[in-house]
């Protein structure tokens, strides 16, 4: 119980970024820690329990939008900025100020194909490499859906930004 109360609310919030939903997103929770449970004996004495429980939500929240046929997944196999990709991570903070909840609706209001890719490099640290192997598509997939979504969310950011 003690491990649920821990973690609870870092998933909720993972869970969220993903879904969208607040009640999808608790019941995507609860279902990560029954899942997380049942298969405690697969963890690795020196593994990091939330990681892994993180892990298990964040597969729970792509299995949630899969079966509800939200996200499409496209492979694109062109290379598109690539060398930049890495380069233009933090420009969008570069000198303005911007809001957590203004940033945090923006994200929501990306496509889910982009929103999902950005959630879980951005704020969820996965390389893009973990994110293909996550969602099954190729790295230069991953790379190139993260360019869009990221250059979408600065299209959207700079109409509200204060100067």
């Amino acid at each position: 119980m003690e491990v649920y109360h821990l973690c609870k609310d870092m998933l909720y919030g993972t869970s969220l970024r993903i879904v969208k939903n607040t009640h999808d997103a608790q019941d995507i929770v609860h279902d990560a820690f029954i899942k997380g449970f049942q298969g405690i004996q697969k963890l690795e004495e020196d593994a990091n329990l939330k990681a892994w429980l993180k892990r298990i939500t964040i597969n729970c929240s792509l299995d949630f939008l899969r079966s509800k046929k939200k996200v499409s997944w496209l492979e694109d196999n062109g290379a598109l900025y690539q060398d930049e990709i890495h380069t233009e991570d933090e420009e969008l903070l570069e000198t303005q100020q911007l809001s957590v909840a203004l940033v945090k609706k923006a994200i929501d209001g990306l496509k889910d194909k982009y929103r999902v890719i950005v959630v879980l490099y951005l704020i969820e640290n996965y390389s893009h490499k973990e994110i293909a192997e996550i969602l099954h598509l190729n790295e230069s997939t991953v790379r190139n859906q993260y360019k869009r979504g990221k250059d979408q969310l600065k299209k959207q950011l700079q109409n509200k930004i204060v100067l």
